[in-house]
């Protein structure tokens, strides 16, 4: 019987910079899988379906919470969330190794079920650092960046819950911290 591929669920708050990890870790491991995440919120500018997110509607999105085609799902800041299950199964079946990027609803939901993960979630500096990122991006109104910023004091509480805590106060070792989970997990699992 082949081996199943490992599955990596990664999480932050808003503005931690897991993107810009995420990205890096994705050049240095090509043979790494990504799950693109559907979701119910408009495109940010830059932002193509199918490569940043699936963008859908949320009728589709409830319908498909009905046929439980969710491996996770959340509701985030106003906007539905979701990662397609039966990508999930067809990818770790086929023996890949499969990174996730989701919020931390999403990623207690994995850490539920019966499938075998290793969990990061990224914490920022400081808690006034990601204020600061937030407010730099440029995307938000100071409305959502206020609800971002409770939303992030609730999530950074449930680091705990995570097999390991990367602290994103420098690129370059944060980038190196990150890589060597991947490399060990990948290895050894």
């Amino acid at each position: 019987m082949e081996k199943k591929g490992t599955l990596f669920v990664i999480s932050a708050p808003s503005g931690a910079g897991k993107t810009t990890l995420i990205g890096q870790v994705l050049k240095q491991f090509p043979q790494l899988s990504y799950s693109i995440s559907h979701t119910t919120r408009k495109p940010r500018q830059g932002e193509i379906h199918g490569r940043d997110y699936f963008f859908i509607d949320e009728q589709e999105f409830q319908t498909r919470i009905a046929r439980d085609q969710w491996i996770e799902w959340a509701q985030v800041h106003g906007n539905f969330y979701g990662t397609d299950k039966a990508f999930v199964s067809e990818k770790l079946d086929e023996g890949e190794n499969l990174l996730l990027d989701i919020d931390v609803q999403g990623a207690k939901q994995i850490m539920n079920s019966d499938l075998r993960l290793v969990s990061v979630f990224i914490l920022p500096p400081s808690i006034e650092v990601l204020e600061q990122r937030l407010e730099s991006r440029g995307t938000d109104s100071p409305d959502v960046i206020v609800h971002r910023m409770e939303n992030a004091q609730w999530e950074m509480d449930q680091q705990r819950v995570y097999d390991h805590v990367i602290v994103n106060d420098g690129l370059e070792k944060a980038v190196a911290d990150l890589c060597l989970i991947f490399e060990t997990k990948m290895r050894c699992l």
